[in-house]
């Protein structure tokens, strides 16, 4: 699969939605975790800002590479952000798109 690394360079990035444990599959209540190091994944939704434009996009962490207060609108920095384009097929239909992945999550407030 495919990985391509964000360039975080002039972006500013905020808290959409706080942390939200990511679900494997939500119906029987069955947790994601990091198929390399066991840890639960989380789900943040950010307000990323970049060239003028805003969009809020979904980032997925390891639950400890969280650090500190992620309350909605506190300033965040994305390490090791990186985009990985995927497609799958569900009851016939094709579906795609972009998912994003940080090595961690840290917020920026003082």
């Amino acid at each position: 699969m495919r990985v391509i690394p964000v360039d975080m360079s002039g972006v500013t990035v905020m808290v959409a939605q706080p942390p939200q444990m990511k679900m494997r599959d939500k119906k029987n209540g069955v947790v994601a975790v990091d198929p390399e190091s066991g840890g639960t994944l989380m789900t943040v939704d950010v307000l990323f800002v970049a060239n003028g434009n805003a969009e809020v996009i979904t980032v997925t962490v390891t639950e400890a590479d969280i650090s500190g207060d992620l309350n909605t609108g506190t300033p965040v920095a994305l390490s090791g952000l990186v985009a990985r384009p995927w497609e799958n097929e569900f009851n016939g239909q094709k579906r795609h798109g972009i998912s994003f992945r940080a090595e961690a999550v840290t917020s920026l407030a003082a």
